[in-house]
């Protein structure tokens, strides 16, 4: 675990694993077929069939970029549309990637205060669609973000509902699982309720905000949507040679449940983060439900923090009078003393003033 660690920032921040590089250690002894024709990869799958409780195809990348990219490439033509949250992933922090590797299909945003994608939404865009015809790109796909760039988690019923009206408009439904382990710990039900038994068409798993060296994966529930996944991943240069070193990643992160462990102990430091944010009158945005805890800071609390050495994003958001909005993101490395010294920082630093209540 680590020493002190002040750094809020991101959970991409953490280091490996120690079970993800001992079986790294263990892949690197001898010699093993390439591009996924190794024992590593072969087990990977039956593994994932065994937690995913159904036929799937997986196929392991390094990036989440590469994973939704890839993953949406093959659910949605060139001159097709995706929906998607306006502060999604997919339409903020990846440069154009989606676009690019679907050969042109139109991201289409859709707001909401939390993150989230109702299935009433889906309804304007594509009446819209249908009324323009040949004119306006017509929606081919849904991709939602679990959990979503506010920290928050879809329920299941959530979920069913817009894969629901996704599927009965002929629209599959991609999600984007960066932190789908944190989302599975808070929603405590099983990887099959949250995802093909949720309407969830296509997965991309992540692994490296909770563990992993570099490792992504993207499940298709219906191996038929994969078809054409391996040619578009060898286009994007995401085809690893040496696929072993990825596929020993996710297997030790699966193993033992290790995946779920690293979440829940990151869940609950953000949980143990919030509750003294709150004890010491400082307002959240956004209810926390996996580990990310969106705080209203006064300015000069957050100037305070920055010069004692703690790392955090400030986030954008409609101004609040004087207060900050900030990002402190937990990981499966931190120890409850870590959040406790960010919490007596705070309590040294901020100026008296009533609790709020939410």
């Amino acid at each position: 675990m680590s020493q002190s660690r002040r750094s809020f920032a991101s959970d991409n921040t953490a280091p490996i694993a120690p079970e993800v590089l001992a079986a790294l250690a263990r892949a690197n002894h001898g010699s093993a077929h390439s591009y996924g024709d190794d024992p590593e990869t072969r087990r990977l799958s039956a593994r994932a069939r065994e937690i995913f409780e159904t036929d799937l195809v997986i196929h392991p990348v390094t990036t989440g970029t590469a994973a939704n990219a890839l993953a949406l490439a093959v659910m949605a033509p060139p001159c097709s549309a995706i929906l998607c949250h306006e502060l999604a992933h997919v339409n903020t922090d990846e440069c154009g990637a989606p676009e690019f590797y679907t050969g042109g299909a139109k991201l289409m945003s859709l707001a909401s205060a939390d993150g989230k994608i109702r299935a009433e939404q889906l309804a304007a865009p594509l009446a819209h669609a249908r009324e323009m015809g040949v004119h306006h790109v017509q929606p081919a796909a849904v991709s939602v973000s679990q959990a979503t760039e506010w920290g928050t988690v879809y329920a299941r019923a959530e979920l069913a509902a817009l894969a629901a009206a996704a599927h009965a408009a002929g629209l599959g439904v991609h999600m984007d699982g960066a932190r789908f382990a944190n989302a599975l710990v808070h929603l405590g039900c099983s990887p099959a309720e949250a995802t093909w038994k949720s309407g969830i068409d296509a997965l991309t798993l992540g692994a490296t905000k909770n563990g992993a060296l570099a490792a992504e994966a993207v499940i298709f529930f219906d191996p038929a949507r994969a078809r054409d996944f391996e040619r578009h991943r060898k286009r994007a240069g995401h085809l690893w040679s040496k696929m072993r070193f990825l596929s020993a990643q996710l297997n030790a992160y699966l193993d033992d449940d290790l995946w779920l462990r690293c979440a829940r102990h990151a869940n609950a430091l953000a949980q143990r983060l919030a509750g003294g944010l709150r004890a010491a009158g400082i307002g959240l945005h956004q209810t926390v439900q996996a580990n990310e805890v969106f705080a209203l800071l006064p300015a000069p609390l957050v100037d305070e923090l920055r010069a004692a050495g703690y790392e955090f994003y400030e986030w954008p958001a409609p101004p609040q009078g004087t207060e900050r909005l900030v990002r402190l993101v937990t990981a499966y490395d931190m120890a409850a003393a870590d959040v406790d010294g960010l919490l007596a920082a705070v309590s040294r630093c901020a100026p008296e003033r009533p609790l709020r209540s939410d």
